[in-house]
């Protein structure tokens, strides 16, 4: 299968500007994903499971080595990419669902997935946002309403629904059943599974042991550096 995601030599480190010292995160990483397979990132607290995860993204600037996505049928590193590219990769190529709903306040729940379908049709697209939201068990009643004011359960349930409806070839995802009762959990697991069978690449944090076996193809051990020295 077609590699779709892969990095090398990563490396990331943060200052820590009060003690004026700079602390090593991620030093030599070096991941393949291929189309239709699902990487779980494996380790304890502190092993930079969640900055590896927000580096493939471009949320974090990388320090050194490369970080390449098939963008447009190329390789394409984003590492070095300028932040207009990287928009355009996030749009097309490389979906993410973060631990926390992070939007717009005031904006309707059947919005904030919608939005997501840059160049489709309105009514196709809010008939596509409104049917994953029902699966997600979101009833219509809260479609209209932001999600500021759900729960935490509810708020991760529109998060899944935007990081999926958009089939991105690419996807990451960073604990996306914490929150979740076993009900919603298996609707995930099975949207994950239905994913890989399109040909996504995923990367997720799960520290669920029954969804990580369940949607892990193989484990990506991570070990702290300081633990690693």
């Amino acid at each position: 299968m077609t590699v779709l995601l892969r990095t090398h030599g990563l490396t990331k480190s943060f200052t820590l500007h009060l003690r004026d010292m700079r602390m090593p995160v991620l030093s030599g990483i070096d991941l393949s994903v291929r189309a239709g397979e699902c990487v779980v990132l494996s380790g304890p607290s502190g092993a930079g499971k969640t900055t590896l995860i927000r580096s493939l993204y471009g949320n974090y600037q990388a320090d050194g080595g490369t970080i390449e996505v098939r963008h447009r049928g190329a390789m394409l590193d984003i590492a070095a990419a300028d932040p207009r590219i990287i928009l355009a990769v996030r749009r097309e190529t490389v979906g993410y669902v973060s631990q926390f709903l992070r939007v717009v306040p005031r904006v309707s729940a059947l919005d904030v997935v919608t939005e997501v379908l840059h160049g489709h049709a309105p009514e196709a697209a809010r008939a596509a946002a409104r049917d994953l939201l029902l699966r997600l068990n979101i009833p219509l009643r809260l479609h209209g309403i932001p999600p500021a004011t759900f729960s935490g359960g509810e708020q991760q349930r529109v998060n899944l629904a935007r990081g999926f409806i958009a089939g991105h070839p690419i996807l990451l995802l960073d604990e996306p059943t914490a929150s979740l009762d076993a009900a919603n959990r298996a609707v995930v697991v099975d949207m994950v599974r239905e994913a890989k069978a399109r040909g996504t690449a995923i990367v997720a944090i799960c520290h669920d042991v029954d969804v990580r076996d369940a949607i892990a193809d193989r484990l990506f051990e991570m070990t702290p550096l300081q633990e690693a020295a």
